[in-house]
This record gives structure tokens, sequence and C-alpha cells, in this order.
């Protein structure tokens, strides 16, 4: 019934009313799924250096392997983040001046925190 309503144009190009919703839905998929051995990687790390001094953790993250898959988790976290929060505010803030302001308000945080973490990551690896 519903694909009744869609114009044959829609359904040739697969998108919905915003032109873009399946771009940002397999987005935040891709990111979660990019997450998911990150994460794991991330705690495992952690949970093997409980209880080593600060050298020992700064030589871990120091090593480029290591300050890579940082990087990667890194971006993975904020843009999923991103991409998670604008749905959230496109769903629930109705007044369009305040729904502008949050986007770019968030994004822009968000943008400043995750090169804040890349920048420390990096500092690391070149010191």
């Amino acid at each position: 019934m519903a694909s009744n309503l869609r114009s044959p144009l829609a359904r040739v190009r697969g998108l919905g009313s915003a032109k873009d919703g399946t771009g940002h839905w397999w987005a935040q998929r891709l990111t979660a799924l990019a997450l998911i051995p990150l994460t794991l990687w991330f705690v495992a790390g952690v949970l093997g250096h409980v209880g080593a001094d600060y050298a020992e953790v700064r030589a871990w993250i120091g090593h480029p392997v290591t300050a890579g898959l940082f990087l990667l988790l890194i971006g993975a976290t904020f843009y999923h983040a991103a991409l998670g929060v604008q749905v959230v505010i496109e769903d629930y803030v109705h007044n369009e001046w305040a729904k502008l302001a949050s986007l770019l308000t968030v994004k822009a945080a968000l943008l400043i925190l995750g090169l804040a973490a890349a920048l420390a990551v990096l500092s690391i690896l070149f010191d």
C-alpha cells in the first residue's frame, strides 16, 4: 500500500521524501558495524593495561597501529554520534530555527571534540 504512494522516480531511486534518507541510514549502520570491533579492541586494550603506569600506557597509545585504531575509533564514534543526534533533533524539535541552531551547535561541538581527541592521539604518536 505504501509503495503505491511513491512516485515512479522515487521507487527507482529508492529515496524517501527527504531525498537522502537511505544514505544517512546506511552511514549510521556502517559506523555502528565499524564500532563493534573497534570498541571491543579498545575495551580489551584498556583491560590489558589495568595497573600499568603512565609511561606504559602512553607507549601503547604511541604505537602506530594503536594510534591508527584510536583515530578510527574516534572518527567512527563522533560521526556515528552526529548522525544519531541529527535524527533525534530532526524528529523531536519542530521549530525550524531551534532545529537549525541545535543541529549546528551539536555538529560543531562534536567536530571540535573529535578533533581534540584526534590531536591528543597524534600528539602522543609524534612525541
